[in-house]
């Protein structure tokens, strides 16, 4: 067991490697997997390790994306300049504005959206169950609609970045990377951290948030302090991204509240609330049903994407890694015995 665990992850790097390679023709597809994968870890330490469910993550994604553009555009342009609709000519960037936009623009994103976290957080936490959900998800929907009317950025229209300088072949490649590193970093981080004390605190606020506080846990502290990871690592994904596409817009693309902010919790409900790997698995599996329904059933997609839910809640409660662990305990190292009654215990 000591030594296939070192090779397990050794395969799995290579695999990461050479995945864009081996397949070539779904470059895009594989940097949207590991986008999925992003915003499943996210999201899980929010609801499922801390048990607080939001509906608002998707704030950070967009915000994540604009604030990217703005730096990015205005290190070599005035944004108002660049956005206006009624023109002002076409914008050539240089190989190294180009780069350097990016790399301070990804790094930039995802600080702010860790500052907005611990703002937003503040007031929202006060808030519990159903009640966070809701009002997480109103900051979004508000975000988008406000950004919609927001001429300085491009308003409705929304922003178109520059091409990435080379070949299109090889941006894919630079895209994928970015997007493969992004999801590695966060997933030995929050390995790591899952197993420290931090970890045991915000799995004390899910299972009982008040016996926490009476045993002098700063609940607040440690929710603001998960939001914030959480929303550093979003606001990164949604920089990449918004350089990925190269135009975007506010409602449809940035704060996609119907569409990547229901597919993020899709994932870890399909993988396993509370797991490390469940939200991997669930990313995953949820992205080839995404490219198979969304390719050979269109127009029934979202009939298809409603059945997966309504199938995942009845039958799989507690995931695929949840159900796993039930039925096949030896795969998770978890040794079954027979008690003298004839029944099995731990």
């Amino acid at each position: 067991m000591t030594i296939a665990k070192p090779v397990f992850y050794l395969l799995l790097v290579a695999f990461i490697i050479a995945a864009p390679l081996l397949f070539p023709n779904f470059g895009t597809q594989l940097a949207t997997l590991w986008l999925m994968i992003i915003v499943a870890l996210t999201w899980d330490m929010t609801g499922g390790q801390m048990g607080y469910n939001s509906l608002g993550n998707i704030f950070f994604y967009g915000t994540g994306m604009y604030v990217c553009a703005v730096i990015g555009i205005g290190i070599a342009y005035p944004i108002a300049e660049y956005t206006n609709a009624a023109g002002g000519g076409i914008y050539k960037f240089t190989d190294t504005q180009y780069f350097l936009g990016a790399i301070l623009g990804i790094i930039g994103a995802g600080f702010f959206c860790s500052l907005c976290a611990l703002i937003i957080g503040y007031f929202t936490f006060s808030l519990r169950g159903p009640y966070f959900a809701i009002g997480t998800l109103g900051v979004a929907i508000a975000a988008g609609e406000l950004v919609s009317n927001w001429d300085w950025v491009g308003g409705g229209q929304g922003i178109a970045l520059p091409v990435y300088p080379y070949d299109l072949d090889q941006g894919k490649l630079f895209f994928y990377y970015l997007f493969a590193v992004t999801g590695v970093v966060l997933f030995l981080f929050l390995k790591w951290m899952y197993k420290t004390r931090f970890g045991a605190a915000i799995n004390a606020i899910r299972d009982d948030e008040e016996k926490a506080e009476a045993m002098g846990i700063h609940t607040l502290r440690y929710k603001l302090t998960t939001w914030s990871i959480s929303a550093f690592f979003v606001g990164v994904a949604g920089g990449i991204s918004a350089y990925q596409l190269i135009h975007f817009e506010p409602l449809e693309t940035a704060y996609q509240t119907i569409n990547l902010g229901i597919f993020m919790v899709v994932c870890v409900l399909l993988g396993g609330k509370g797991t490390l790997w469940g939200p991997i698995v669930g990313a995953i599996l949820f992205q080839i049903f995404k490219e198979v329904t969304w390719n050979y059933l269109l127009g029934w997609q979202w009939v298809a994407l409603g059945a997966l839910i309504v199938v995942t809640v009845v039958y799989f409660q507690d995931g695929l890694m949840g159900w796993l662990k039930t039925t096949k305990p030896e795969w998770f190292g978890i040794r079954v015995e027979e008690s003298s009654d004839g029944g099995a215990k731990a």
